[in-house]
């Protein structure tokens, strides 16, 4: 068994004013990520819908996304970071969601 990291990437399919995002953004994340970290899985046929409220008594605002995952031996907080700010003015958003968990290969 190994101990690794699964990266998660909540990309949203549309900018926050509202327009699609075009699909060659969404290539060229895609062929970063393999070429950086040598593969990736996307969940992109059937956009999960993402929730939330601002705090109580808000409106729920919701966002069309794909997930992006990539497994990484060493977790490189510093340019997960720098990629995450990059994406998100790229797709033109207020705040876009990487995270990352301590996964153990079987």
């Amino acid at each position: 068994m190994r101990a690794m990291h699964l990266v998660q990437l909540l990309l949203p399919l549309y900018a926050h004013d509202g327009e699609r995002l075009p699909a060659a953004l969404f290539g060229a994340v895609r062929a970063e990520l393999v070429q950086r970290f040598g593969g990736l899985t996307a969940y992109s046929r059937a956009p999960a819908t993402g929730l939330w409220a601002e705090g109580p008594g808000e409106g729920v605002e919701h966002d069309d996304i794909v997930v992006y995952e990539v497994m990484v031996a060493t977790l490189d907080r510093s340019w997960w970071q720098a990629y995450r700010e990059e994406l998100t003015a790229r797709m033109r958003q207020k705040e876009l969601v990487v995270r990352a968990q301590r996964i153990e290969t079987l």
